[in-house]
């Protein structure tokens, strides 16, 4: 039975307990049902209390079931109602909270493609994405999600297997060539064979590490756990001193009921929900208050760098000119080269310097792979391409980490023109908001080449950089971090983060543009594509954590007095409840103030 169901049958049970006392003046009735239900759910409630304990978890439940009990024994039914009403109220509205946020992310993970273009003979139909068999042909169409696994039969594209590998350049792939699933087309149909079944795909494998992690969660003890085990020894200790000077077991329940433990139960879960939605309104979705309170606790931030920390394209980065040529020249001549081209460079230079003015040309030629060659009507011959087609007589004369095009003119070395992944531009702003927040610890973790990663993760201001990394051995990492620097909290948005997300304390997703995976994995997901929604995020953790804790010690000071109070016997079960239901409301009260809009640091 559900939280919801458990709470729903309480209302229930109370409801007809008051028609058969107070319409029916039917008391034992009353008293016999309300015995019952207690009794099977408080049996119910320490089979589960046992499970979490051998979890390694503890909680409030063992004095809320004696208290149900001890009140039950002496007759005081209504009082045990009560508790019950409170106890299992404050997880369905943890359970609510976990379910609207489920909802508000359904929205990105809908986005997901689930079918794929099957090619039999000249017809074409759309078929599920599992119904895919090995030896099937299908068609990819521009901007389409490779389905499965397989091998390109006909034509020729770049792919963006950027969210699979961490790369940022595409990769341009002919025939015969591997296609990944989860990689993007880029502007031309291409023809492709089935290599393998979705299940058995690159994607499906990831998810698949995704599945393995979250058997193995990090173990962490709730704020309300925290005070659980100190306020329930209290509890028994007041409680059974009262008994042993009164020789009286009333006096021991009487105790129990102010003692009921309803302020840690519902005061910590209402903060949180109102965080979660004070979350939702600045576009970040938090899927459980558990993620909220290891997010304010955060010591150690792990980042992927491409979509992450960067733009997750690429950009004219520098022009380095040779001979008697300058840099506009240079920059001319290649995009009079490129002004045909489909190719993500060709359109990054193009878009960059729309305003130069092109050479006329007789005709461009597209060496596949290779590069272009375009003959001007003055007769000059233009090469943009790979170091080894501009310049061949020295094909690894120039080395460099970033992205290139190389340029020659009639056969002679002219210069090249670098492209990089560039920054977001709140990244660097968000890096050192982090460290005004106090997070000690940061890291970068990507699966493009080392060079690349140590300069874009230096330009940030990242404290520990680690490239070439594969999905396994981002896992790796994760684990290996110190227990003093946890909780470690991973931000990605590809899908080969999806299982870093879902090993990390913390898994943090750029939603908006992000992987279907990656949102599944992930504990919290930004909507909107910005990493400034870090520290925002961190910030509403903090403040609703400080304002759960101030609700929970007002609890449990109140509680504590009321029990010194009932342990003289001057405070009668039932009484006891109902003072109990006025701490409940002002600590839910105060819990409410989570909700507000803060001050944010900048």
């Amino acid at each position: 039975m559900t939280h919801k169901q458990t709470f729903s049958t309480i209302l229930l049970i109370a409801a007809a307990a008051l028609v058969l006392q107070f319409i029916f003046h039917l008391n034992l009735y009353a008293q016999i049902i309300i015995s019952i239900a207690g009794i099977i759910i408080s049996i119910a409630m320490t089979v589960e209390m046992i499970k979490t304990i051998r979890s390694g978890k503890y909680g409030v439940d063992l004095l809320a079931i004696t208290a149900v009990l001890a009140t039950i024994a002496i007759g005081e039914y209504w009082a045990s109602i009560i508790v019950l009403i409170m106890l299992t109220g404050g997880d369905t509205l943890e359970d609510y909270a976990s379910k609207v946020a489920g909802q508000e992310l359904q929205s990105l993970l809908d986005k997901n493609p689930q079918i794929a273009h099957l090619k039999k003979d000249d017809n074409i139909s759309d078929i599920p994405v599992d119904q895919v068999k090995v030896y099937d042909t299908l068609l990819i169409k521009p901007g389409e999600v490779v389905p499965v696994d397989g091998e390109i039969t006909k034509g020729n594209s770049t792919f963006d297997e950027s969210s699979l590998t961490g790369e940022s350049l595409p990769r341009t792939k002919h025939v015969s060539d591997t296609l990944l699933s989860g990689s993007i087309n880029g502007e031309q149909a291409v023809e492709m064979s089935a290599t393998h079944i979705a299940a058995e795909s690159q994607y499906q494998s990831i998810v698949q590490l995704v599945k393995t992690a979250n058997t193995h969660p990090a173990k962490f003890v709730r704020l309300a756990d925290r005070y659980s085990v100190p306020f329930t020894i209290v509890a028994y200790l007041i409680a059974g001193i009262a008994w042993f000077i009164s020789k009286d077991p009333v006096r021991f329940a009487e105790v129990l009921v102010v003692a009921s433990p309803c302020p840690l139960i519902l005061a910590a879960p209402i903060a949180l929900v109102s965080g979660m939605s004070s979350a939702s309104r600045n576009s970040i979705i938090v899927k459980n208050g558990t993620t909220i309170e290891k997010m304010a606790e955060l010591k150690t931030i792990a980042f992927d760098k491409t979509g992450t920390i960067t733009k997750g394209k690429l950009e004219l980065a520098e022009v380095v000119s040779q001979n008697r040529f300058s840099t506009e020249q240079l920059l001319q001549y290649a995009c009079t080269a490129e002004q045909q081209s489909s190719h993500i460079l060709a359109r990054s230079l193009l878009s960059t310097h729309k305003e130069i003015k092109l050479l006329p040309t007789d005709e461009i030629t597209e060496i596949t792979g290779t590069g272009l060659q375009a003959a001007l009507t003055t007769g000059e011959i233009i090469k943009v391409g790979r170091q080894s087609f501009a310049n061949p007589d020295h094909p690894n004369e120039i080395q460099i980490s970033d992205t290139a095009i190389f340029i020659s003119i009639n056969n002679q070395f002219v210069g090249y023109i670098t492209f990089k992944d560039q920054l977001r531009s709140e990244t660097i702003t968000s890096l050192k908001t982090l460290k005004k927040l106090g997070i000690p610890h940061t890291l970068l973790i990507s699966g493009d080449q080392q060079a690349i990663a140590e300069n874009i993760g230096k330009e940030a201001g990242i404290q520990e950089i680690h490239g070439n990394c594969l999905p396994e051995q981002k896992i790796k990492l994760l684990q290996q971090i110190p227990k003093k620097q946890h909780p470690v909290a991973m931000v990605g948005d590809g899908v080969n983060d999806a299982p870093s997300l879902a090993v990390a304390d913390v898994g943090i997703a750029m939603g908006a543009h992000g992987s279907t995976a990656a949102s599944e994995a992930a504990d919290v997901v930004f909507l909107k594509d910005s990493l400034d929604r870090l520290p925002v995020a961190i910030q509403i953790a903090r403040y609703t954590m400080s304002v759960a804790k101030q609700s929970v010690l007002i609890g449990i000071f109140i509680c504590t007095i009321l029990m010194l109070i009932a342990a003289t016997g001057v405070i009668p079960a039932l009484i006891g409840a109902l003072f109990q239901e006025v701490v409940d409301t002002v600590t839910i009260l105060w819990a409410l103030r989570a909700h507000k809009s803060i001050k944010f640091i900048r």
